[in-house]
């Protein structure tokens, strides 16, 4: 119950007054406080050591220390891991060596003198065995200070080569290009381009309402050369119509000549069928025929609007 261990824990509790009071007891706790200070002490003071005497290099990095003993950057790799150093004398600087893609935009003229905007994706890193002196000339933001003028001036020398016309054809080989003639130029500075590509190419209004002006004007005459040929397809059939009709009639006029006006009664009957069964489908045709056998028969046009 909770009484049982109120009364325990106030039993040990005057167990350890008295046992601190009795001679010599009171001596030995303060050396066993003391002790236990000391340790916690030499922890803290270890802890503190290993925090500014050691340094950490994460996967895909690398240090560049700058020590003030030997007066600048030392020329020494520090990798992934853990490093010493010497605290307040050396200074641990972490790069990032994998590779940083970037965006950069200009704006050049073609060879046929149309303006374009374009932007270039490259993705670069340095030469990891070079970053101290990647770090010494150009400092940690190497990447925008160095690739603006790198990409601008082969951009343009090598776009004022092609019209505007052959930047849509040709882009593959012009991105090759590019590469080659900007991969030579960051050698200089110790950068590796692992991949340079034109992402986007935005032209001038002028250029674009000549485009769709051009694209219509070319489906007009697309459809008109359409328009002439089925001209000619309809005179060549008027012809070969000319034609059977006119060998038709030679055939009639030679059977007339044969057999005299027998083939035209035969035309008369074929054409009577033909005008019979057309009444005979109308609805407004109603056939009377003569009563007794005598007379003639009648048909009757029966106009459905009229009452």
């Amino acid at each position: 119950p909770p009484l049982q261990r109120l009364e325990k824990a106030a039993a040990v509790t005057s167990h350890f007054l008295r046992w601190r009071r009795a001679p010599g007891k009171g001596v030995m706790a303060e050396v066993i406080l003391q002790r236990v200070a000391r340790m916690g002490m030499a922890v803290a003071g270890g802890t503190a050591a290993a925090q500014y005497c050691l340094f950490s290099v994460d996967v895909g990095h690398q240090a560049v220390m700058f020590d003030k003993f030997r007066g600048g950057v030392v020329h020494e790799q520090y990798k992934e891991g853990t490093h010493p150093r010497i605290p307040f004398f050396q200074e641990p600087h972490i790069i990032d060596i994998r590779a940083q893609p970037r965006e950069i935009k200009t704006i050049t003229g073609t060879k046929d003198l149309q303006q374009v905007s374009i932007y270039l994706r490259v993705l670069s890193r340095p030469m990891p065995e070079k970053l101290s002196n990647i770090y010494q000339d150009l400092g940690l933001n190497f990447g925008d200070r160095l690739l603006p003028s790198l990409c601008n001036e082969p951009l343009k020398a090598i776009v004022a080569k092609y019209s505007a016309e052959e930047l849509l054809s040709k882009r593959a080989e012009i991105s090759a290009q590019l590469k080659n003639e900007i991969n030579r130029r960051a050698g200089e500075f110790n950068m590796l381009l692992d991949d340079v590509s034109i992402t986007h190419l935005v032209y001038g209004k002028e250029f674009t309402s000549a485009v769709e002006a051009k694209q219509v004007a070319q489906q007009t005459a697309e459809r008109q050369e359409w328009v002439v040929k089925k001209a000619e397809q309809e005179k060549k059939a008027a012809i070969i119509r000319a034609q059977g009709e006119a060998e038709a009639a030679e055939i009639v006029t030679s059977a007339l000549k044969e057999c005299g006006s027998g083939v035209i009664e035969v035309r008369r009957i074929d054409m009577a069928k033909e005008i019979a069964g057309t009444l005979a489908r109308s609805r407004n045709i109603t056939y009377l025929p003569s009563s007794a056998g005598g007379g003639s028969n009648l048909l009757l046009g029966l106009n459905a609007g009229q009452s």
